[in-house]
């Protein structure tokens, strides 16, 4: 099989993903945190170790601002139902994941004021419409890195100058970023930013986390044991006690951290050229198909590895099920929980057909899946 739907879930994992995850469950399979003995304390290791490979990745200067939660959704919905309070205003764009705007929604509802910034068809944003958008009660611009359905990167370190130079809080969905581009939380003004570990970090699924700047401070969205100060009823205030309540996932951040390190040691840098070299030759041979749509900036140096197409005519589903069952090649169709994003790039209708690159993607595999689309072009009646 050829997969390119990474921007789903990134497959296959590397391998020290695999092994670290097997060997937390044969030899720390106990509690983190939760006990003095031996396995329990190398079970707190491993939970520690990931942390600290998080803060590292993102330039976060103290780990224990890393919170583990179990996806990009979980932070997100954190972040946003911690922070805002009825009467608060919120900023956000068209072409948000519903992680962030089935959220908002809820929000509004309960008397959030929510403004959508429209963006460009091909997914773009100018940074001056959020500066224009700001208001008395504007608590925080709620935004994502890069679009799951055209890999439109968005502007956020202008954004975040914005946001600083107005007392305003940064909320950044980097669920398409992390492990792809070099984000450093300081840089770019972020005050709360939302990761997840199946995707570029080459984790697996259920592993998830959020950065909570030094003095930004949610509400914790549930309550409960966190081995620290049990004789308490009161949740405690420390970091990240406050939000990671309940046994955590220590077999998936034991892959979490291997799948860091992995980047860590092919470099941000030679990942990103490498997927770049793929989606520069993926749109030169998609360009001379006059059947086939593209969408988004169809530039790689401002987009991540994520090529969103129609063929004129032709419902997106029936496409990537032909891939599927005649060529064997794994993309996805529809609106990739991404309605907002859809109704920005005039696909609501009929969603598109996404391919999503990674590392572990050759430039022979491109070259099958284009003469793949160019048959089934043909084809069609």
């Amino acid at each position: 099989m050829i997969y390119l739907d990474n921007a789903a879930t990134t497959w296959p994992k590397p391998e020290e993903t695999i092994a670290a995850i097997e060997d937390c469950i044969r030899h720390a399979g106990a509690n983190p945190g939760r006990g003095g003995h031996k396995m329990s304390l190398s079970a707190g290791r491993i939970v520690y170790e990931t942390r600290e490979a998080v803060a590292k990745l993102f330039k976060v200067d103290d780990p224990v601002r890393i919170v583990f939660t179990g996806n990009a959704t979980e932070s997100l919905n954190l972040a946003l139902k911690g922070l805002l309070k009825p009467g608060d205003h919120v900023i956000t764009s068209s072409m948000e994941h519903n992680s962030m705007a089935r959220p908002l929604y809820v929000l509004q509802k309960r008397g959030v004021e929510v403004t959508q910034l429209q963006c460009s068809p091909t997914g773009t944003l100018e940074p001056g419409a959020v500066a224009n958008a700001i208001k008395k009660n504007t608590v925080a611009v709620a935004i994502l890195h890069a679009s799951n359905v055209t890999g439109t990167i968005l502007p956020i370190e202008e954004i975040g100058r914005i946001t600083r130079a107005n007392g305003v809080f940064l909320i950044v969905d980097a669920a398409q970023t992390a492990g792809l581009l070099d984000i450093d939380v300081n840089r770019i003004n972020v005050d709360m930013l939302a990761f997840t570990g199946h995707k570029s970090l080459y984790g697996p699924q259920g592993t998830g986390g959020l950065f909570i700047r030094d003095g930004v401070l949610p509400e914790p969205l549930c309550q409960g044991g966190t081995g620290s100060k049990s004789e308490s009823l009161e949740q405690p205030e420390d970091m990240p006690d406050r939000f990671e309540s309940g046994t955590p996932n220590t077999p998936g951040l034991a892959g979490l951290g291997a799948g860091i390190r992995f980047i860590m040691s092919r470099g941000l840098d030679s990942i990103r050229k490498h997927e770049q070299v793929l989606v520069a030759r993926f749109l030169e041979g998609l360009k001379q198909m006059k059947e086939i749509q593209i969408y988004g900036p169809a530039d790689p140096s401002i987009q991540v590895p994520v090529v969103s197409v129609n063929v004129r005519g032709q419902d997106s589903s029936e496409i990537a099920f032909i891939l599927d069952k005649a060529f064997d090649i794994a993309c996805r169709s529809g609106l990739h929980c991404a309605p907002a994003a859809h109704r920005t790039i005039g696909t609501l209708d009929r969603g598109t057909v996404r391919f999503s690159f990674s590392i572990f993607n050759t430039p022979t595999e491109v070259d099958y899946v284009l003469d793949a689309l160019e048959r089934t072009v043909a084809e069609l009646p």
